[in-house]
């Protein structure tokens, strides 16, 4: 550790004295905030400020006498390099999950601490089964001790609202409001609380920044069964023509003023709709303990938020059109500047930037680009830093996991890149991920079909030789919104959410060697209907999205079938015809050579 480093073992024991002053024997420290969200701001990184993991999902469970850090397999290596081995044992997530962990450290009689606000009910009751196997108890914490040790966390960010146009969200926000409210009435609801900002901006057609790369405006909502909405909204982050937006139907407060409407509405004994899954435990116990009655139910706005309208796929589509020209302009540049030695990882970040940033309608990148060369590309989420900048090496992979976030629609590819000339194994690795990519962007599929059930396509030619990659298929996309968004998805994991017209998802199967390269081909596709003359059954199929040419240098034509071929050449077709236009004639020139046919 270097002497500008942070001392994360005394953190961890200024943590643990803090807990011994509170009486408890253990605290669960998550990457979350209160709204749930993937991506938190910096006033809420407590997981990485303690243990200096900075990764999307991770717990730490710490006691009195030892700790664990926990997080899925795109952080396995991450954490390794991040987390100090010494002050926490390192745990993944699903093979050794912290419950079993927790049921087998917890003293008798521990007393496990958590903050309320930083999970869901349905995470809280998981936490509290495991602590009563122990013999001990959970306990809920007025203020999270971690803000009582950390001297110079950042103060919440108050980034301005503004409307979002009707041209680009496709439906008014009273005709949305008016929609639920029918629902909520029909099932004898009162109102529904809503914390999940990207639910209240969809909801209200409005945007934030309070994330950095995602426009959530941080807030809280109550939307009732006559189709008034209640925002809660600090009045710094209001702008111009924004109430105007809202409309009378939709009532400003202050964040302060939260607690006391859901107390409201307990004294009033109304049916409140909560979603387990997404409202934090702290809103439960509140209505709970002011008498309301609480009707658990998912959050009405993430299936309609999912499912795009016409307006929102036309600009996705638009989105993806733009964004993959200003890829096509990086990749011709990388083509000519990558192989003499000249290009790292920072550099190659900051050109693909420099291409995105070159359009009006782009208000920020859609996450962190991952740019990764050679073993660096093994790290499924790498982040590159000063210190692990590296040159992208002749006869090297490079691996590039970005995207933008355009007011017509929110973008996500990934390319894998040769750097000279590619060996026998890194074509053929490469090539069966594009077989399993090939394999779900050509499939039908009948109505009622969950990605769960479709997963298995993307890997079938990796598991042919004893391969796979430890993470999701494919995640929900928002519309200028959330780039990892649900209810829907494609992954191993039990997900009983249909496929329907109109989800936008990710087809991005890879493989990764530990310590030598990584592959992934990400493309976005939208679910539709698929036309079949004589079927019997409604079936759906996938319209890929995304316009980037796939790396022909990385491709073993002997193992590609004559349909598998038809498939990239017909793409190559359609980016070229799209991109072409939108290029200057140096990347036209590259352009026409990586989409020629195979």
């Amino acid at each position: 550790m270097n002497a500008t480093s942070p001392d994360y073992a005394a953190r961890l024991a200024a943590l643990r004295a803090e807990l011994e002053r509170r009486d408890a024997d253990g605290f669960l420290v998550p990457m979350a905030d209160r709204y749930q969200n993937e991506y938190v701001s910096p006033d809420s990184q407590r997981l990485a400020w303690l243990t200096g993991f900075t990764g999307s999902a991770g717990l730490v469970v710490v006691l009195r006498d030892r700790a664990a850090a926990f997080t899925d397999g795109r952080y396995t290596l991450q954490i390794r390099q991040q987390v100090d081995s010494a002050l926490y044992e390192l745990c993944h997530i699903t093979e050794q999950p912290p419950t079993e962990w927790i049921a087998a450290h917890l003293p008798e009689g521990g007393r496990l601490g958590y903050d309320p606000w930083l999970f869901t009910a349905s995470g809280v009751e998981r936490f509290r089964t495991a602590a009563e196997k122990a013999g001990g108890t959970l306990l809920p914490l007025e203020g999270n001790p971690i803000d009582a040790i950390w001297a110079d966390q950042p103060p919440p960010p108050q980034a301005p609202v503004v409307p979002h146009p009707l041209d680009y969200a496709g439906e008014a926000a009273a005709d949305k409001r008016a929609r639920l409210a029918v629902d909520l009435k029909a099932a004898g609801r009162d109102a529904v609380v809503i914390t999940a900002p990207d639910s209240i901006a969809w909801l209200l057609n409005i945007r934030g920044g309070d994330v950095s790369h995602t426009p959530l405006p941080l807030s809280f909502a109550v939307l009732r069964s006559d189709g008034h909405c209640e925002l809660f909204l600090e009045p710094v982050k209001r702008t111009d023509g924004l109430e105007a937006h809202l409309g009378n139907q939709v009532t400003l407060r202050a964040p302060d003023d939260f607690g006391a409407a859901l107390d409201a509405l307990g004294e009033a004994r109304a049916c409140v709709q909560l979603d387990p899954a997404l409202n934090a435990a702290w809103v439960f116990e509140r209505l709970q303990a002011a008498g309301a009655r609480v009707a658990e139910a998912a959050d009405p706005c993430q299936l309609p938020k999912a499912v795009k309208n016409d307006v929102e796929l036309e600009g996705a589509r638009a989105a993806h059109r733009r964004d993959g020209a200003a890829v096509a302009r990086f990749l011709s540049w990388l083509a000519v500047e990558a192989p003499g030695g000249g290009v790292d990882e920072l550099s190659a970040e900051a050109r693909l930037e420099s291409c995105r940033r070159d359009n009006e309608l782009l208000r920020d990148l859609s996450f962190s680009t991952i740019t990764g060369a050679g073993p660096n590309g093994a790290i499924v989420h790498y982040r590159v830093t000063a210190e692990s900048n590296r040159v992208l090496g002749d006869g090297e992979l490079y691996l590039v996991d970005s995207g933008g976030q355009y007011l017509d629609g929110t973008t996500d590819i990934t390319r894998t890149v040769a750097i000279g000339t590619p060996s026998a194994e890194m074509r053929d690795r490469f090539t069966r991920v594009l077989k399993g990519h090939i394999a779900l962007a050509t499939c039908r599929f009948p109505k009622g079909t969950t990605g769960a059930q479709l997963d298995a396509l993307a890997r079938q030619f990796l598991w042919q030789v004893g391969l796979d990659f430890d993470h999701g298929t494919g995640h929900g996309v928002g519309s200028y919104l959330n780039v990892h968004e649900g209810p829907q998805r494609i992954s191993r994991m039990a997900n009983d959410q249909a496929l329907l017209p109109g989800m936008i998802v990710s087809n991005e199967p890879g493989y990764y060697k530990t310590d030598a390269y990584g592959i992934r081909i990400e493309n976005l596709v939208a679910v539709r209907a698929a036309e079949i003359d004589g079927g019997e059954r409604e079936m759906l199929e996938f319209e890929t999205l995304t316009r980037a040419p796939i790396d022909r240098a990385l491709i073993d034509p002997a193992l590609l079938t004559e349909a598998e071929r038809a498939w990239v050449d017909a793409y190559h077709a359609e980016v070229q015809a799209a991109l072409a236009p939108q290029v200057d004639d140096a990347t036209r020139a590259w352009l026409d050579e990586a989409t020629r046919p195979i």
